[in-house]
């Protein structure tokens, strides 16, 4: 089975791996990789005798090289588990072109590079590294800080995070370090409470290849635990003496730690342990929580590579005004992107690391003591992650977007749950809670959830989609005994309204349980403790630059019209057949500056009608921005007609007063109040107060008390609405929002849906641009389709995206016939097709939790699962993407 993330496959796998490392010796293959705007990069391929391998290299750098050459900073890259040194390519090149010298390498087993895989073996994989600097000290391009001792970082994902970790414990030459997605302590990571993580350590061992890859220690290992499902003493100690934890007393480097959220193979718990133990040696340490992981979702590529370039300027170029970013940040999701499914991310940070216990808040929770059972077999097993799953599809970044896919069997779980929060909770880092074991049985494992259970309780998401396994042996566990449950570490918004419910199972589909049946009792001992890390904030947006510049530039403007006379044009007369049609657009077209035949927007007609909220939809470059500005008068079309309620649309038409518009956000004066700043807005238009309706528009906009604070104060969420409360003075009988949703988060989001509604509501017109096709789903009542500057489609939005419940399931191969026959039969599921790359499956009273269970029961080769998203699918089928 292939390990690697989508995101990462081609030239980036995500499961990092070991540092091989080798005396490097040997005919080598030189090219050079050039581009138009940056220096060429030459590329030296070697394969190099360790002694207990032969390892594949490749050396990058770019300009002169060799004698005489400028000196420079070296970078070693580690790949990921299951990959090779062709993974780390793009940003060795990247590194490369930005004065640094870089080498790769295929890890011991993988590529071409021989030998056993070791798992980072200290006397393999960690020593190679050592053998890899030694190289790099004899090369004359690169910059030593002594003899033999080269000026070196070592970064790399997963597997070559923790080697990267473990070189700078072993060998004091490395001198920075940009572990992503790695672990701390092995043993705890694959034997959690001792419970096995059977799975992820299947995956493992498949993706090397084979037991017969491992070393021999390694392999019998293996089958020894895979075979009683208990890890023993000696299992935990080999991994353990392979992790970076045996030598985190020695790691005194300037430290970047990036890890993954939608992570059940190395979660957050593994970073936080990496970051204490790093900054209690005095070292220089941030911490980065990106959105992906093991478990799929947006690995942030491009960000990881440019704040890891970032870091290694400052620690090896020792450039003191190099960005190395917050102390702290975290990755939020907010809403999907139309143009590409991924979901859209926005930052949040802290000038401090808050650690996974920061900010305690206590949450009731309640019932009564419950037994449960422990089935024989240990299944049917609940699920919550599925190891290797991977990609936009995955669990995990379904359960970003809001979306439940759990599932916990009657029977095999006791829950205990909260009040509905009267407030909005934003959860940062790892609950815990305090429950009472009881078992008939002398070892017990149970599996701890918290689910976020919208308010009328049909809707529960398991955040990131983590469970914490905790393992009661002896005669604690038949007397009973109280334990103290630390919960998986996530970033997750609970709304006001939801509950919190805890959810203690006997099975997990990605763990090993007991198979003797056995009856669990289970009681809660205290609240649940909730960490907020309230020092962690996301910044509200800032003003843009032209709110400072527009009244100067509108003088410069004026004065010019002024002193050049120039002359109007002619209006057509209005036309009064249209005089009660907000928005009429016939054949309208602009071509781009300075070309004769290159158009922005093509011969594009469309009409909008009283009531209607109309969706305007099309990827990057389709020609809606142009489109609107041209509605607004603030361009002129090179063809075509604009008519707004009858009237021919031109720059200061008087039919303009009758429109609204919020396009690229307002400017606000800061340290004024909401409503002084629409009050100063609405003075400068020189139209009377009453005319405002300013009560009116900001009861849609529903900002309530926050108007009479500064503006600065206010989030992304409130400056958005108050933008559109602007668009909103006058009560325009046509309202225009360009991207209105842009930096909101979903509660943001739900409310702007709940703004455009009531708005259009008094039979008002909106007109909406927007990416998020989800929101333009559930609150517009038409759309219009562009592409390439060209109308696609126009209609309602039932007509165009048709109806029913269906969810998209990934396969890994094409199902035969009858197992398709076989989906389409199970009770609840209405029918069941192939699609391109699985199957669609209609539900008709199933649920997903239900319909994933079945699945797995018949063996599916499941690899994604998730909503098929009717206007995302049409979208993409429309414009010529893949549905």
């Amino acid at each position: 089975m292939d390990l690697r993330l989508p995101e990462m496959r081609g030239p980036r796998r995500w499961l990092a791996a070991a540092a091989a490392v080798v005396v490097l010796a040997g005919a080598g293959t030189w090219t050079a990789v050039a581009s138009d705007e940056a220096p060429a990069v030459h590329r030296e391929d070697r394969t190099l005798d360790t002694g207990g391998a032969r390892i594949d290299t490749s050396y990058f750098t770019a300009g002169s090289s060799g004698t005489g050459a400028a000196k420079r900073p070296a970078v070693l890259l580690a790949h990921g588990f299951g990959g090779s040194k062709d993974d780390m390519r793009t940003q060795a090149e990247g590194l490369a072109r930005d004065g640094y010298a870089v080498l790769t390498w295929s890890a011991r087993g993988f590529g071409r590079s021989t030998g056993k895989i070791g798992l980072n073996d200290p006397k393999g994989e960690v020593a190679d590294v050592s053998r890899l600097i030694d190289w790099l000290a004899k090369r004359p391009e690169v910059q030593l800080d002594k003899a033999g001792d080269p000026r070196v970082g070592v970064a790399g994902p997963s597997y070559g995070g923790a080697v990267s970790l473990l070189a700078a414990g072993y060998d004091q030459r490395v001198d920075a370090i940009a572990p992503q997605i790695t672990y701390w302590n092995l043993a705890d990571a694959l034997f959690p409470d001792g419970v096995f993580k059977k799975l992820w350590a299947s995956l493992f061992i498949n993706s090397g290849g084979g037991c017969g890859k491992f070393e021999k220690q390694l392999c019998e290992m293996y089958e020894r635990v895979a075979e009683t499902g208990t890890p023993d003493a000696e299992a935990r100690a080999l991994l353990a003496e392979r992790s970076p934890s045996a030598v985190g007393d020695r790691i005194k480097v300037p430290t970047l730690i990036m890890q993954g959220q939608t992570d059940s193979l190395f979660p957050l718990g593994q970073a936080d342990a990496i970051a204490k133990a790093i900054r209690a040696n005095s070292a220089p340490v941030d911490v980065d929580w990106i959105a992906g992981g093991h478990d799929g979702g947006d690995m942030e590529v491009d960000r990881v590579y440019a704040r890891v370039d970032a870091w290694f300027d400052r620690y090896l170029k020792d450039d003191k005004n190099a960005d190395t970013g917050p102390a702290f940040r975290i990755t939020r999701t907010g809403g999907v992107d139309s143009t590409d499914g991924a979901a859209q991310l926005r930052g949040a940070s802290g000038d401090r690391y808050p650690g996974l216990e920061n900010g305690l808040r206590s949450v009731p929770l309640t019932g009564r003591e419950q037994t449960f059972d422990n089935p024989a077999g240990a299944g049917p097993p609940a699920v919550s992650s599925l190891p290797g799953l991977g990609g936009a599809g995955g669990l995990a970044q379904l359960s970003s977007l809001g979306v439940g896919v759990s599932l916990d069997f009657p029977g095999q779980f006791a829950r205990f749950e909260s009040a509905p929060l009267t407030r909005d909770l934003r959860i940062t880092g790892s609950p815990t809670v305090t429950v009472h074991i009881a078992s008939t049985s002398e070892d017990a494992v149970l599996f701890g959830k918290v689910y976020d259970v919208g308010a009328d309780g049909s809707q529960q998401v398991l955040p990131s989609q983590l469970v914490a396994p905790v393992r009661v042996e002896g005669s604690g566990a038949k007397g009973g005994k109280d334990v103290t449950l630390t919960l998986p570490a996530i970033d997750h918004e609970v709304q006001k309204g939801h509950r919190l419910r805890l959810v203690l199972a006997s099975t997990d589909l990605a763990y090993a349980s007991p198979v003797q049946p056995a009856t669990y009792t289970a009681s809660i001992k205290g609240d649940l403790k909730v960490p907020t890390a309230p020092g962690v904030a996301t910044a509200a947006a800032p003003l843009p630059a032209w709110v400072w510049w527009l009244p100067i530039a509108g003088a410069v403007a004026a004065l010019a019209l002024l002193l050049t006379g120039r002359r109007r044009t002619a209006t057509p007369p209005p036309d009064p057949d249209l005089a009660d049609v907000p928005l009429h657009i016939t054949d309208l077209s602009k071509r781009y500056a300075k070309s004769a035949d290159r158009y922005a927007v093509r011969d594009v007609s469309f009409r909008v009608e009283k009531g209607q909220v109309l969706g305007l939809l099309g990827p990057n470059g389709a020609g809606k921005t142009t489109t609107l500005r041209m509605l607004m008068g603030l361009i002129r079309p090179d063809g075509g007609e604009i008519r707004v309620f009858g009237h021919a649309i031109r720059p200061g038409a008087p039919v303009l007063s009758r429109v609204g518009a919020f396009v690229e956000g307002a400017g606000f004066l800061p340290h004024l109040s909401g409503r002084e700043n629409l009050e100063l807005y609405w003075q400068a238009t020189g139209r009377p107060a009453e005319d405002a309706h300013m009560d009116e528009a900001l009861e849609i906009a529903g900002l309530g008390d926050a108007l009479q604070r500064a503006v600065r104060t206010y989030s992304q969420g409130m400056r958005q609405r108050l933008a559109i409360a602007q668009a909103m003075l006058g009560l325009p009988d046509l309202l225009i929002l360009d991207e209105p949703t842009n930096g909101l988060d979903p509660p943001q989001i739900r409310e702007m849906r709940e703004v455009m509604i009531r708005y259009a509501a008094a039979g008002r017109t909106v007109i909406v641009s927007s990416h998020l096709l989800a929101e333009v789903e559930q609150s517009c009542t038409h759309l219009v389709v562009m592409d390439r500057g060209r109308l696609v489609q126009a209609g309602r939005v039932a007509e165009i995206v048709g109806s029913g419940e269906t969810l998209l399931v990934g396969t890994a191969q094409p199902l035969d016939d009858p197992l398709v026959e076989k989906i389409a039969a199970l009770p609840g599921v209405g029918s069941a097709v192939r699609a391109e790359g699985g199957l669609l499956v209609r539900l008709d009273g199933a649920g997903t939790p239900q319909l994933l269970a079945e699945l797995l029961r018949l063996e599916v080769p499941v690899e994604s699962v998730g909503p098929h998203r009717r206007l995302e699918d049409a979208f993409l089928t429309l414009i010529g993407g893949t549905p």
